[in-house]
């Protein structure tokens, strides 16, 4: 199996039970989680060797997000001690036509505040096969966006091959600044993933008239911007999620890829997820899917069918984390959604 770093910001996660509102609640479903988290934990639980990268401060809540992981499987060595606290996130969770909501407090926390001194990244990277990040992390403060790209550089240094999920959060940063930061962090990256809304707020290309909310993909759009991702950034793959929300409850779920060296664009089985017990890290889980499958030498097509059936199964599941099994992940794709009792 391969090896793997993720780097980022491990949360607590605060829930509301159920689908209560911020106000209805007396209190909180606890879980950890974070993009690049969660697919350390989806890539480990496939059988790869996932190591993940952060800073944590030094009390019982940093622990407690580290044992997370490590309950998962995922390697923690290389993660810092840090820095005044652990970034939280509460979470309503939507219904029907109301939307999920979701409350950042995640100010000065311990990857905010990291530098390179927090970390050997040429130690890191030694024997590596792939690095991933996200969008989100250079967002969270311009000392976590210098550090991303000190890690990109030891990674690209190393020979390891890069992917960046864009993943825009206008909760953190705004549109310009995301795109003068990221622009230059795609030099390193070699698999970009990400949706329209990441496409057009991060990287500045629109897919055509893709209206996600009444559910009109123009699938050439795709394809149009992608042919320019590549010619700007030379990125060996880029790859879009499809989510299509009838509602909060209710969602088409598929996903596009375009493979630079033989210019072939292809689209995904489209699966209907209803209902949707959690959406939260549905991309993750559809990111680390992809890149088990490359890690696993599936054609680039297989690839995008195991991530975004591993996503699909990621909505039937609370909690950040995707606990699907391999076997879970093949069922789905190979055609079997009946969801019959196993016994």
């Amino acid at each position: 199996m391969a090896k793997v770093v993720t780097m980022g910001e491990i949360m607590l996660r605060l829930s509301t039970p159920g689908n209560e509102k911020f106000i209805q609640a007396d209190e909180f479903d606890v879980c950890y989680g974070g993009g690049e988290a969660n697919v350390a934990v989806s890539l480990a639980n496939y059988g790869h060797d996932a190591e993940f990268v952060t800073r944590v401060p030094k009390n019982p809540i940093g622990e407690c997000a580290v044992a997370a992981l490590r309950k998962m499987n995922v390697g923690t060595k290389h993660i810092a001690v840090g820095g005044e606290r652990l970034g939280i996130y509460f979470l309503e969770t939507g219904s029907a036509m109301r939307a999920s909501n979701v409350v950042y407090d995640r100010a000065h926390s311990s990857i905010s505040t990291a530098t390179a001194e927090d970390f050997d990244f040429d130690e890191i990277f030694k024997g590596v096969d792939w690095f991933h990040f996200t969008g989100i992390t250079p967002a969270v403060s311009d000392a976590a966006a210098e550090l991303t790209e000190i890690a990109l550089k030891a990674a690209k240094k190393a020979g390891v091959k890069v992917s960046c999920d864009l993943n825009f959060r206008k909760k953190l940063w705004s549109s310009e600044k995301a795109q003068r930061i990221m622009t230059n962090l795609m030099q390193y990256v070699d698999v970009c993933i990400g949706n329209e809304e990441d496409a057009e707020k991060v990287l500045g290309f629109k897919p055509g008239n893709t209206d996600v909310t009444s559910g009109d993909l123009e699938l050439s759009g795709y394809q149009d911007i992608f042919k320019q991702m590549v010619e700007k950034f030379n990125f060996e793959y880029v790859i879009s999620s499809l989510r299509v929300s009838h509602s909060a409850s209710d969602n088409g779920w598929s996903a596009c890829i375009y493979k630079r060296d033989t210019q072939e664009f292809y689209h995904s089985r489209e699966y209907h997820i209803t209902p949707i017990v959690d959406r939260v890290g549905g991309g993750d889980s559809f990111a680390a899917g992809v890149i088990c499958g490359m890690l696993d030498g599936k054609d680039f097509k297989e690839a995008l069918e195991f991530g975004v059936a591993a996503s699909a199964l990621k909505h039937t599941i609370p909690g950040d984390f995707n606990l699907v099994s391999r076997a879970d992940v093949d069922n789905l794709a190979g055609g079997d959604g009946s969801g019959r009792v196993q016994r």
